[in-house]
């Protein structure tokens, strides 16, 4: 990978950099990401722990433990959901990070969309039959 992808959130307060191709992008419908984003769906794109890394505003980071085993990051100030993370077993050395909060141009090679069968209701949106999981 040539460059980092850089993001950060609302008020740009928090800012980071993923220095790795992402990997697992998941639209996912489960009711914490929608309440979590206030949307139909998010959207995360994930990569190794080691490969995000915080240019600025770590301390304005604020933590929520949604879940026995996950954990929700979003930026105290201005509220932008960040990343989410298992806080332990299988996949806890790696982070999610919203890709809306991307400023660097990117573009999924794959994506797949999760947990339909939480899907909101009042959501017509279909998507595409290669990307579904569950």
């Amino acid at each position: 990978m040539a460059e980092p992808y850089l993001g950060s959130c609302l008020c740009a307060r928090v800012r980071y950099e993923v220095r790795a191709q992402p990997k697992a992008v998941t639209h996912c419908h489960c009711s914490q990401c929608q309440k979590g984003h206030g949307a139909a769906f998010a959207t995360y794109g994930a990569v190794a722990r080691s490969d995000l890394h915080i240019i600025s505003g770590a301390l304005d980071i604020k933590s929520y433990a949604s879940s026995e085993q996950v954990l929700r990051q979003f930026c105290g100030h201005c509220g932008a959901s960040l990343f989410w993370s298992r806080t332990q077993g299988d996949w806890s050395d790696w982070i999610c990070f919203s890709l809306g909060t991307l400023d660097s141009r990117f573009t999924p090679p794959k994506q797949k969309h999760a947990h339909l069968e939480s899907r909101a209701p009042w959501c017509n949106y279909r998507a595409p039959a290669d990307t579904l999981t569950d």
